[in-house]
């Protein structure tokens, strides 16, 4: 079977919505991360077989040709869009390996794009001549409504009923921004980075003081185990791309080798409890490469609400130091299209800090039951 690797990964740095990033369309966003993807790997873009791009927040047409486009990439080079909603970047990814396994593809880049700021405002067109827009915040999911919870609803619902109290959202939070600031300050995030609008660093992360997120206002949920601002993601502007090849094709061209994706599992469970859906596709995975838990060197998870992070690892015997070690998207925000591929770009840059050989975990879940999971190996 054709070995596929990963050559090049980077991010832009992610910033909440209305903030640095805002005026930025998909393609301010995403192109000069292409550009540098290619740089760093030294490709002509005219070897791109193709890019794979995730959005989520319906901003219509073909988001990766038009990215691709931007960024200088050939009139032959196509372009894909994908909407899994947050497993959409890595999804994207998920789907470039395959097209280089099944030898369609040597060399396609794949990855995620999301403005929140610059979303379209969605409206229903009115059933009758006369009627007005009815506008809408965001679509069905699941045909049975009963079954089709609000993600911050299903969150507070899994808080209350599995018992995970406000206050250790609020610790999973802070070491969430404390891991984020440390990995800043050593320099962990300077190579994955593409300086975008003046904006060097994610900007979201701080130092929390537990007496004020003590204060904070309840956004749903029970006093005793409320989400609040400090354990929900922020929505976010952001892009993350990866360069993958077939293992022949890098080394006929002599490009680096970070990374080795040795599997994928893309998983469906209970659309009423969207959060737990990784633990089941981190276990298939799991059991599909023959790793244990403990055999995992890094796991980067998504933090889309603490007690959804904290759900996840409870029993599942990852190592907790290897969890989220440069921080999670409590501390950058969730830029829902590119969350996906945001983590992948770290898991393969967390990877360059180790041995060859160490193993990685990237999952993500998404709301209507879904989740997505992929190993990689540093070579």
């Amino acid at each position: 079977m054709t070995e596929v690797v990963i050559v090049a990964a980077r991010r832009s740095p992610v910033a909440p919505r209305g903030g640095a990033l805002s005026r930025l369309d998909l393609a301010g966003l995403a192109a000069p991360v292409v550009q540098a993807v290619l740089q760093d790997a030294g490709l002509d873009a005219a070897r791109v077989d193709d890019i794979v791009l995730g959005n989520a927040l319906g901003a219509g047409g073909n988001p990766a040709r038009l990215v691709g486009l931007a960024a200088g990439l050939p009139d032959h080079v196509s372009g894909l869009s994908i909407d899994r909603q947050c497993c959409s970047g890595l999804d994207a990814v998920v789907l470039a390996a395959r097209s280089i396994r099944a030898g369609d593809c040597d060399l396609v880049l794949a990855g995620g794009v999301e403005s929140y700021s610059r979303s379209p405002i969605r409206a229903h067109r009115p059933l009758d001549p006369g009627g007005q827009p009815v506008p809408y915040d965001r679509p069905a999911f699941v045909a049975d409504p009963a079954r089709d919870p609000d993600p911050l609803v299903a969150a507070a619902h899994l808080a209350q009923s599995d018992g995970w109290l406000r206050s250790a959202q609020e610790d999973h939070a802070m070491a969430s921004h404390k891991k984020a600031l440390m990995a800043e300050t050593a320099g962990h995030l300077a190579g994955e980075l593409v300086p975008l609008a003046g904006l060097a660093r994610d900007s979201f992360a701080r130092a929390l003081d537990p007496v004020l997120l003590r204060r904070l206002k309840p956004l749903a949920g029970t006093a005793g185990h409320a989400l609040t601002a400090a354990t929900v993601a922020v929505e976010a502007d952001a892009a993350a791309l990866l360069l993958l090849a077939s293992r022949s094709r890098a080394e006929a061209l002599g490009l680096p080798v970070l990374a080795v994706q040795v599997g994928a599992v893309q998983s469906g469970g209970r659309p009423e409890d969207p959060a737990l859906v990784p633990r089941q596709a981190i276990a298939d995975l799991l059991a599909r490469l023959g790793w244990t838990a403990r055999s995992v060197a890094r796991v980067e998870l998504m933090e889309a609400f603490a007690v959804q992070a904290l759900a996840c690892l409870k029993d599942m015997d990852l190592p907790p130091e290897a969890v989220n070690a440069g921080g999670g998207a409590l501390a950058r925000g969730h830029p829902i299209g590119a969350s996906g591929a945001i983590l992948l770009v770290r898991l393969v840059h967390e990877l360059q800090r180790l041995s060859a050989g160490d193993r990685g975990l990237a999952a993500i879940a998404a709301v209507g039951g879904l989740a997505t999971a992929v190993a990689l190996r540093r070579p």
